[in-house]
């Protein structure tokens, strides 16, 4: 005999909202926060999602200063540029003169990039154990070595110009000690190192800031520790300097590639259009759409997609890079 059992009866679970209830719901429940943002949105819709797509557009047409819309005098002249789809990222990847226009300020940019990074992080990091010392007037130091970054660029830049110039205060410097001077704003090899040489100066200081900070959450306790295990000044550094500053150096290290890469004032108040070998990307983008006849409207366009797409494939690879390495020091 077979007794036959009987299954409990399931719960069957209430159809699923669509996507439009739920934003009537969610419009309903939060209607305050999104009347907080909306003016937000709108700016930035206004300020970048419409350049951006605008940009986006323009980089699939052959757009130039002669076959752009203007207007001359009472006369209205219409656009005629016309549409070619990625004929301008094929050109400027894998065209005839790809190499001069595009790779070898990519590689320079990456260069500039690494080093001027390096230098930042570095010195700054050297100057914040610095400081974090208890010193007599350390506060004076620290509102000393800030300056870089509180004076305004382009009055920086050009005070470093006119220190480079042939007669300036370096070169006068170096010829009183009888050593060589280089000529800083013509040569091409000295144009790239005087361009590192000014944004490692502008860049130090921001650097130093944000790595004293982090020095400074650091608990001292640890240290107390580790000295009276016996830990020398290497080991103390190693083992609760760096690690209790990765937060921040991985903070800092992004913004600074970012900020470097397209670093325009620098170059260009440095240089202007006079030095094509030290141009990196940005610089050379404006060039092609504003410092050349015809400009190149659609050309420069499609090197300022080619720029945010490297910086976003970039960050995309760090972060994961990052969460890599946290999981493994876990």
């Amino acid at each position: 005999m077979t007794l036959a059992v009987e299954r409990p009866a399931t719960k069957s679970r209430p159809p699923r909202p669509g996507p439009i209830r739920r934003l009537k719901d969610s419009y309903r429940k939060y209607w305050y926060a999104y009347a907080m943002i909306a003016p937000v949105v709108v700016v930035l819709g206004v300020l970048v999602g419409y350049p951006l797509a605008r940009g986006f557009y323009l980089t699939l047409t052959d757009a130039n200063s002669l076959n752009s819309a203007r207007t001359i005098g009472v006369n209205h002249i219409d656009a005629t540029y016309q549409f070619i789809g990625l004929d301008n990222y094929a050109d400027i990847l894998w065209g005839p003169a790809s190499y001069d226009r595009f790779w070898s300020h990519f590689i320079w940019t990456v260069v500039w990039t690494a080093v001027c990074v390096a230098l930042h992080y570095v010195i700054g990091l050297g100057l914040a154990l610095l400081l974090n010392e208890k010193m007599r007037g350390r506060t004076l130091y620290r509102l000393l070595l800030i300056l870089p970054w509180a004076v305004p660029t382009f009055v920086t830049v050009f005070a470093w110009r006119i220190m480079l110039a042939d007669s300036g205060i370096i070169n006068s410097t170096l010829g009183s000690l009888h050593l060589p001077q280089p000529q800083w704003l013509e040569d091409p090899t000295f144009q790239r190192i005087a361009a590192i040489l000014v944004n490692t100066w502008c860049g130090v200081p921001f650097m130093m800031i944000s790595l004293l900070g982090g020095l400074q959450s650091i608990d001292s306790s640890l240290y107390e520790a580790a000295e009276m295990d016996g830990a020398n000044a290497w080991q103390r550094f190693r083992h609760i300097t760096l690690p209790g500053l990765r937060s921040v150096s991985s903070t800092v290290v992004l913004l600074g590639v970012i900020w470097t890469f397209n670093q325009f004032a620098i170059i260009f108040l440095l240089f202007g259009n006079t030095a094509p070998d030290a141009q990196i990307l940005v610089t050379w983008a404006y060039r092609l759409g504003f410092g050349q006849q015809p400009r190149d409207f659609a050309q420069s366009a499609a090197y300022g997609v080619l720029l945010l797409s490297i910086l976003t494939v970039f960050t995309t690879f760090y972060y994961r890079w990052l969460k890599r390495n946290e999981q493994l020091a876990v």
